[in-house]
């Protein structure tokens, strides 16, 4: 086991001098520049303040209220009682040889349930580009065929600090000996495409994407921001009304016999409803907004939507979108139905994309030696739909089925 950074003995340190459990301290991490505004006028404060606390937060990474030295010693003492800043619990971290990062937190009371975050570092030179896949959920509400994440079942939703602080720890893991005003933001890209539907945790996904975007926060363009979805119809829609990011879906099938049998909420959305929404989500705010294309995510299984047919049926079903697609080697998981397709059926595939005019790329495997690769993340679910279990007894049943018939 590694130990956990500083963020997590920074959180312990806040813990031991809270005011006795009775009294629940207002956590400040996930609150948006919105609601901390309204909270410093519900104190008789100038909204101004909701803007410096924010700074010293996010930019550099301070949960002593002390040390924000441009606010008067009477309203840190006030902040000081009444609220904390306090990210989730790390329990684990991991730093691959490839400069990938996986971190494990605690979420809930006692033991709680585990999610995890990963970080993957640029493939350039410079390593200036640092992207982070938050997770949204404990555990998945889905359950893709081919995700580890989803077999573990479903507990609950992660809050908007929940959600931020994965961002703000890793920040944080850059800057462990930087002195505060010397401290910049390290991770330069976000995707919600950690653990769990984000569009099944709307509004506190949309709160921390805010504050990714805030400048008073991370300031991140519009365009380093990504949201992944499985295809959430009506919640698409309401994300474009609602906040400017870059669009990702999990396709990872051409046609709705394929697809529902890989992402079952096919099922309800299929792939007409799903483009259509999709094009719409491009469509709003016109040539003002960032969205200029949808990033389509494409698993590659071996023999089952690999073949040179799936690749002609996905250039008819994304011909009026406007779309770069990811193309994904599969990272097998202990007892996973699918294999990963071959680097020349990958590189075919590609190939014919690509030769129709769209730009597509192949993912670099990487973090795979710490389980930290797409598809990878497990966590420890406190499993309130019994999937894990059920999951558990099919593999079970099929291993003694076949050795049954082996004798």
């Amino acid at each position: 086991m590694n130990s956990a950074t500083s963020a997590s003995a920074t959180a312990s340190a806040s813990r031991s001098h809270a005011q006795p459990a009775s009294v629940e301290k207002v956590n400040l991490l996930g609150m948006t520049r919105q609601a901390l505004e309204q909270f410093f006028e519900q104190m008789g404060e100038r909204k101004f303040r909701a803007g410096q606390v924010m700074k010293w937060i996010h930019q550099y990474g301070v949960t002593d209220f002390e040390q924000m030295s441009n606010i008067s010693g009477k309203l840190r003492s006030q902040l000081a009682e009444k609220c904390e800043i306090i990210a989730p619990e790390v329990v684990h971290r991991h730093y691959s040889k490839d400069g990938t990062r996986k971190w494990v937190f605690r979420v809930g009371d006692g033991d709680g349930s585990l999610v995890e975050t990963v970080l993957i570092p640029a493939d350039d030179k410079t390593g200036a580009r640092k992207t982070l896949c938050i997770s949204s959920q404990v555990g998945c509400a889905l359950d893709c065929s081919f995700c580890s994440t989803g077999k573990q079942g479903f507990q609950r939703d992660l809050t908007p600090a929940e959600i931020i602080g994965q961002l703000w720890v890793a920040n944080q893991s850059y800057m462990e000996d930087v002195p505060i005003a010397e401290r910049t933001r390290s991770v330069t890209n976000v995707v919600m495409m950690g653990m769990g539907e984000p569009l099944l945790n709307f509004e506190p996904v949309v709160a921390a994407m805010s504050l990714m975007l805030d400048d008073f926060a991370y300031g991140m363009s519009k365009r380093r921001v990504t949201l992944s979805t499985s295809g959430v119809v009506p919640m698409i829609d309401k994300l474009a009304e609602t906040i400017d990011v870059a669009l990702a879906i999990s396709l990872h099938a051409p046609n709705d016999a394929l697809r529902d049998e890989l992402v079952p909420i096919n099922k309800k959305y299929p792939l007409e409803q799903l483009i259509a929404a999709a094009q719409r989500y491009l469509a709003k705010n016109g040539s003002d907004s960032q969205r200029k294309h949808v990033t389509i995510e494409y698993v590659m299984l071996d023999g089952v939507n690999d073949q040179a047919e799936h690749a002609q049926q996905l250039l008819k079903l994304l011909k009026n979108l406007p779309s770069k697609i990811n193309l994904i080697p599969f990272n097998p998981f202990p007892h996973a139905p699918y294999g990963r397709s071959s680097r020349n059926r990958i590189m075919a595939f590609q190939k014919t994309l690509s030769d129709a005019g769209f730009v597509c790329t192949i993912r670099q495997t990487r973090g795979d030696d710490i389980d930290a690769a797409c598809g990878q993340l497990v966590g420890q679910v406190a499993d309130r739909t019994r999937r894990a279990e059920r999951w558990k007894k099919k593999v079970a049943d099929q291993h003694s089925e076949i050795l049954r018939t082996q004798g």
